[in-house]
């Protein structure tokens, strides 16, 4: 590559990460949000369709909209309002969904039974191609989220796999899509097996998943399973291994409700909130200011993201907290120095795929430590004992002995998922912190701790990450910005962001922290070095 085309792509890329026309250099951005419109016509036709596939329960369903409604209104699609009304016992809240919510749960067939006197003790998994009854089923103003399980050697016909556990699929559906500079969104190969049922199809491995997205009826869907894109692990799911499982998945995915919403618009980026009085010491490095050495292969620097995704809460219960690498920190007799300011870690060198960093893997996430106990606490301060909470109202995404708990948000706004990871699962389970669980902002669920793999696995801290939905299903994006402002509103005080110059990194840390190859950076995908 010439010096003209790397000086080329070096001004494209300054432009890129620059603050947006109009902005200072210290103000932070809300995210850009596209609203879809479903295409309802369709729907009630393929509904139609599907329920004139059993003649003796196609008559107990209304399809001739009443005019003179909105098309808001229930009573414009009468059929829909049936369907929910038959599938909210087995998925609770099933008509908030303002998109078709596709399951492979086939109504018809199950009607059928119940009308032919089928005992209502039958299983639900003979109408769901196998698959388990939902871990976990999420409807919500942007739209739906569900995780279903094959057990090992259930489906006819599945070829035999070496994986011993529960195989998890999930599948999510949004009317609202993050708008990311995402440099490898809309790849993937196209699916011959299914492409008469979904024409758009296209499957591709991301972020340790592999994932099947399309479009139906004007909204984007994406179906995924983690896996180790290598061969077999004993106690990995190799991605060629998923492909028949999510296959099995999406050929039996069936119209299971949903009711029309009021329609959305786009929803543009903005200036921040942000506290107007400034801080006496909150210091924090600019985004993307990762320590020196620590991205990885060819010194890649981190990922410069000036985006407030959400207006949460901080995630630990009380200030001072720092926001500072635990693989690469500065340490002194042994223990971290927490001092101001603050320093992005999201794209240090780690074995977890992340497409938004340069060298295509990073940290994910954030490390954050709370301060030590003052002194002359006059509240028995326990440093064991440093609370952790819920960033908002929230559901609880996580399944018992998981040391990571999710907390997702679905509004007519935001369509967003918050991971929490190095406390205690014994201690989770014990609470009920498990999923489907309601959250409230500011609710304690846990402690801070150094929980990986085992206890004392890590340095005690917290790892927090944020994802957001887009065309390729979930992904990671930069939390620190967004971590910045919540801190902010937590002292009411607004930081300043200091031009520091990077620190070396410790070689020997640096050394430690990168995968001898990429088999390895993807098989300790689930291990949480966070």
């Amino acid at each position: 590559m010439n010096r003209k085309v790397v000086s080329f792509i070096s001004c494209w890329l300054a432009v890129l990460l620059s603050p947006p026309p109009g902005a200072h250099a210290d103000e932070f951005r809300t995210p850009s949000i596209s609203a879809m419109r479903v295409e309802w016509r369709a729907v009630l036709d393929q509904l139609r369709q599907e329920m004139s596939a059993r003649p003796a329960i196609a008559s107990n369903f209304t399809f001739a909209g009443q005019r003179r409604v909105p098309a808001t209104d229930p009573r414009a699609t009468p059929a829909l309002v049936q369907l929910n009304a038959v599938t909210s016992p087995l998925f609770p809240g099933i008509a908030r969904s303002p998109i078709p919510v596709l399951l492979p749960f086939d109504p018809a067939s199950y009607l059928d039974a119940r009308q032919s006197g089928a005992p209502d003790s039958l299983s639900v998994v003979r109408y769901q191609a196998d698959f388990r009854p939902a871990d976990i089923f999420h409807a919500g103003a942007s739209g739906y989220d569900a995780v279903f399980s094959l057990d090992p050697g259930a489906g006819d016909g599945m070829p035999p796999r070496t994986f011993a556990k529960p195989v998890e699929v999930q599948i999510s559906g949004s009317i609202l899509v993050y708008d990311l500079a995402d440099r490898l969104g809309g790849k993937g190969e196209p699916v011959k097996t299914l492409a008469a049922q979904f024409p758009d199809i296209r499957r591709f491995i991301r972020e340790g998943y592999v994932r099947y997205a399309f479009t139906r009826f004007g909204i984007p869907y994406v179906v995924s399973i983690q896996c180790l894109d290598s061969t077999p692990r004993p106690k990995r799911l190799a991605c060629r291994e998923a492909y028949p499982v999510a296959e099995r998945f999406l050929k039996a995915l069936h119209i299971a409700g949903g009711q029309p919403s009021r329609s959305r618009s786009d929803i543009a980026s903005d200036i921040a909130e942000r506290p107007a009085a400034a801080s006496a010491d909150f210091t924090y490095r600019p985004s993307g200011d990762i320590i020196a050495g620590s991205g990885g292969h060819r010194q890649q620097s981190g990922h410069a993201d000036f985006t407030v995704y959400s207006q949460i809460r901080f995630p630990l219960e009380k200030a001072p907290a720092f926001a500072h690498s635990q693989s690469f920190a500065r340490r002194k007799a042994g223990a971290t120095v927490d001092v101001y300011p603050w320093q992005d870690n999201f794209c240090e060198a780690r074995s977890f795929e992340v497409g938004q960093c340069t060298s295509g893997f990073g940290h994910q996430g954030q490390d954050v430590r709370p301060g030590a106990c003052p002194a002359d606490s006059k509240e028995g301060c326990d440093p064991k004992q440093q609370g952790v909470v819920a960033v908002r109202d929230s559901i609880v995404i996580r399944s018992p002995q998981q040391q990571a708990a999710t907390l997702q948000i679905n509004t007519r706004t935001e369509h967003i998922r918050f991971r929490y990871m190095h406390m205690n699962p014994a201690a989770m389970d014990a609470d009920g912190l498990l999923n489907g669980r309601r959250v409230s902002e500011g609710e304690k669920i846990g402690v801070v701790s150094n929980y990986l793999d085992h206890p004392n696995g890590t340095s005690r801290h917290l790892h927090f990450d944020v994802q957001v939905f887009t065309r390729d299903g979930w992904l990671w994006v930069n939390p620190y910005t967004t971590l910045v402002s919540a801190y902010e509103r937590l002292i009411r005080g607004r930081g300043r962001g200091r031009e520091i110059g990077p620190e070396p990194g410790p070689a020997a840390a640096v050394a430690h922290a990168l995968p001898d190859d990429v088999v390895h950076r993807i098989d300790t995908q689930e291990g949480g070095g966070n």
